[in-house]
């Protein structure tokens, strides 16, 4: 056996077979080696995707078995598909017991692996704080994390400490109060509700550090290097599908224990001069506003109360009047109907983060927070929409799902600096029915005649001026009927934890109620088909962000 710093070589079998072992600092590999003494096939693992070297012969799954010899030691790595190496396609854990001709030999392998790991990982986490909503989704989280995760981060040699949390917003209190020293980054196993907890947690520890106040619309906010990480456990979880391409918590975790690193852009949505929430998915007005608000009648249904509520609202068929002002990006970068998908070192992304971080290093950031700036990028002539709107939606990322592999906006780029706005005016109940469906298939959905999609830097909403408005009971004893709702949940606490939308929607629903300032066109509209939900027409809807509702209506958006 040869070694040095650069090239280790030897002779080890797997079973009865002989194979030539080759590690040269960021490949290891091994060729069969017949009775005739010719080469057959190779295996090569890069080093940066290799999990952990262990002495013996170890099986981690189904359950962990070591069994202690003096010649064997066992590989572990990320093995990919082999419907193929894009996004999209699982990851799971390869495993590969080796022989050695003598026990110096295995433990000089079993060196030098773990040295080339530590040389060619550098940004590896090494201590994670680990946040675990056990009411998301299927209620599967804690169980996801111990039988899945834990094990391989056992196995990769990485510390974490662990959180169960017991009520909304608790994941993010304790990333703002807590000393978060030696903590290489922060994993939320839950879904998109638990991963915005820990965004607003990590960006307001990260300016409240800095000195930097996030309630002024115009500053340029800190970037943050405390990584954030996900293992999906919620119902859509469509930052992780979009991400990685699938939601699957084995294939997150091996990411995360790699060190993969995917910046995202962050919206910050503010009323006036006051910061209402972030957003790195969506933010939609209209329909998707209207789901979300008429779910909360129905939190008993668990994650089925988004189908049956947005079968409820498309029965009623209604549209908003709304004044839209868009700053357009420059379309000669890039354009929401180029058919591009933005992945991992995506040309559009890595320009525009050079041009917007000039300064900024790469290697500090993980699964969130490139927060853009404010000066000369928002400087342009803004463009101005005034009309009735089915929905309006803001696309930070293509926000795909299992439901929807294309997602809102099929082009949108994970990374820079811009976002998708698609305005879908007022149209027939088959028209807009077209436009839903279209998110489930290969069909642009895109191409429709009341449909218009910008990429811009920053939006703002509000009422067209002279929309006459009135206080209407009606709609006050919706609000309180979803109030009562919410303070039936705010009683106990397991249930306020048990979805993504039960963090600041109950704390808007019953400020809303207070402040009882609700208005109302006099103009009611009618849904094509009578139903329950119909009782109610109104001339304003709610804004949808990542699933929580926001206490204004007219926003401002930037990134």
């Amino acid at each position: 056996m040869e070694i040095d710093s650069v090239r280790v070589e030897s002779s080890l079998w797997i079973g009865n077979k002989r194979y030539r072992a080759f590690l040269n600092g960021w490949y290891f590999s091994w060729t069969e080696i017949d009775k005739r003494n010719r080469e057959q096939e190779t295996i090569s693992v890069p080093v940066s995707e290799v999990i952990g070297v262990k002495e013996g012969r170890i099986e981690i799954q189904p359950q962990k078995k070591v069994e202690d010899t003096d010649l064997d030691f066992t590989l572990f790595y990320v093995k990919r598909s082999s419907k193929g190496n894009g996004i999209g396609a699982p990851w799971s854990l390869g495993r590969t017991q080796f022989c050695c001709p003598s026990r110096g030999v295995r433990d000089q392998w079993i060196t030098q692996l773990q040295t080339a790991l530590k040389t060619h990982s550098p940004s590896r986490p090494h201590r994670l704080l680990v946040f675990i909503n056990p009411f998301g989704g299927k209620k599967r989280g804690k169980q996801i994390f111990h039988s899945l995760v834990a094990p391989l981060f056992e196995l990769a040699g990485i510390s974490s400490h662990v959180v169960v949390t017991e009520r909304a917003n608790q994941a993010r209190d304790y990333i703002l109060k807590k000393d978060l020293t030696g903590f290489d980054g922060v994993i939320c196993v839950g879904g998109d509700g638990m991963f915005s907890e820990l965004l607003h947690g990590v960006i307001g520890r990260t300016q409240k550090e800095a000195g930097i106040s996030e309630h002024e619309p115009t500053v340029m906010l800190q970037p943050c290097d405390l990584h954030i990480g996900i293992i999906p456990a919620g119902s859509t979880d469509c930052v992780c599908f979009t991400t990685i391409g699938i939601n699957d918590p084995v294939t997150s975790t091996l990411h995360i224990i790699i060190g993969d690193s995917q910046p995202l852009d962050v919206c910050s949505v503010h009323y006036q001069s006051t910061l209402v929430r972030y957003s790195v998915s969506m933010v939609g007005y209209g329909f998707y506003g209207d789901v979300l608000a008429e779910s909360e009648r129905h939190r008993w249904m668990g994650p089925l109360r988004y189908d049956y509520s947005g079968c409820m609202v498309y029965l009623c068929n209604r549209s908003y009047p709304g004044l839209v002002q868009y700053l357009p990006a420059d379309s000669h970068i890039s354009s929401p109907r180029d058919n591009t998908r933005c992945l991992s070192g995506c040309r559009v992304c890595s320009e525009s983060k050079e041009r917007l971080f000039p300064h900024f290093d790469s290697s500090s950031s993980l699964y969130s927070t490139n927060v853009s700036q404010y000066s000369s990028e928002l400087e342009g002539e803004w463009v101005t929409v005034e009309g009735r709107f089915k929905c309006i939606s803001l696309a930070c990322i293509s926000s795909s799902c299992p439901r929807s592999p294309k997602g809102l906006s099929p082009s949108a780029h994970l990374a820079d600096g811009t976002a998708d706005l698609i305005l879908v005016r007022e149209t027939n109940p088959l028209g807009f029915l077209t436009y839903l469906h279209r998110h489930t298939n290969t069909q642009d959905q895109f191409d429709l005649p009341f449909v218009e999609v910008h990429r811009v830097k920053a939006v703002r909403f509000s009422q067209p001026p002279g929309e006459e408005e009135e206080e209407e009971e009606e709609y006050e004893e919706g609000d309180r009927e979803i109030q009562a709702s919410a303070e039936r949940v705010l009683e106990d606490p397991e249930k306020l934890s048990s979805s993504k939308a039960a963090g600041h929607s109950q704390q808007h629903l019953a400020g809303r109620k207070e402040r009882g300032n609700v208005t109302t066109s006099r103009v009611k509209r009618r849904g094509f088909v009578c139903w329950p939900c119909c009782t109610k027409p109104r001339s304003i809807s709610v804004w949808n962000c990542d699933g929580e509702i926001l206490p204004h209506t007219e926003i401002s958006c930037r990134y």
